[in-house]
């Protein structure tokens, strides 16, 4: 059986990687003033430089049940089954809609990640080694059910500004995080985003607290892949992430850049790490 591993463009995986593990993706669209971009089109300092100089917040546009059902018609022109993995239904619509096209076609599976960016990478990446090593599109699509609840996906800020624009925050928090110059870590629960702890300071000490917080939590990881995923970022954060990756012993350690949805939503200076905590063992 040929299977197709699909993602939506949430999944913030560069061309190179989307190659090498065979996945396919359906891009966001992207909203700026009365111009629209698919995601992949605009890079994310485009979107900061935009708001900047508008202070309009980027609007994205939830894939609709019509688009899916013919995404996932094209695929199975070319393969036997989809198992396709959706940005968090708690954060998006489009989930919702992927399920509704699915079930008019057969062989076509939706797993919603209840997470986002390389959140979802992680679990695509683990169903394309599975398709590798000859496993059923059903066995793909329960295996990786297993291992939603412990994907574990988090990032630090350096502004609220855009989450609080958003409404994915309360004003509350957006002015006293400004006032007190407060870097809060936003973890992804359930599939839904929410403020953790919080840090203060210069963003280099808060990437290495951060990161040393998150490891000591959440710290049965499954060793084989680690994501260091970012907006913008200096190159001392990202050495900090990456070395404390490198120094939990992490084998294979991906740098990558979120894509403009993501950005969208959560702004400049926005770093995390990202694995799945099941120590290996629901493989």
């Amino acid at each position: 059986m040929k299977i197709a591993i699909s993602a939506e463009s949430t999944i913030d995986l560069p061309k190179e990687m989307l190659n090498e593990f065979d996945i396919h993706t359906l891009p966001y669209t992207i909203i700026l003033g009365d111009k629209e971009f698919l995601d992949g089109e605009i890079l994310p300092e485009e979107i900061f430089k935009f708001y900047e100089e508008t202070k309009t917040l980027p609007k994205t546009s939830a894939i609709n049940a019509v688009q899916y059902e013919e995404y996932f018609k094209n695929l199975l022109k070319e393969y036997d089954a989809v198992v396709h993995f959706c940005l968090s239904s708690e954060i998006s619509s489009s989930c919702k809609n992927a399920m509704e096209a699915s079930q008019k076609l057969k062989n076509v599976f939706v797993v919603d990640s209840k997470s986002l960016s390389t959140g979802i990478a992680l679990q695509a990446i683990y169903a394309s080694k599975l398709v590798s090593g000859g496993a059923s599109a059903e066995e793909v699509y329960e295996k990786c059910l297993r291992r939603v609840p412990f994907v574990q996906a988090s990032f630090v800020l350096k502004k609220l500004e855009f989450l609080y624009k958003g409404g994915r925050c309360s004003a509350l928090s957006y002015f006293g995080a400004n006032l007190l110059q407060i870097r809060p870590q936003i973890i992804l629960k359930d599939g839904k985003m929410g403020p953790y702890k919080k840090y203060r300071g210069n963003m280099d000490k808060v990437v290495k607290n951060y990161c040393a917080d998150t490891l000591d939590e959440f710290n049965n990881p499954d060793l084989e892949v680690g994501f260091v995923t970012y907006t913008t970022a200096t190159e001392k954060m990202v050495e900090e992430a990456k070395t404390a990756l490198r120094e939990r012993g992490f084998k294979t350690i991906y740098e990558t850049k979120a894509g403009a949805t993501i950005s969208s939503h959560c702004g400049e200076n926005t770093l995390g790490i990202l694995y799945i905590n099941d120590g290996g063992e629901s493989k």
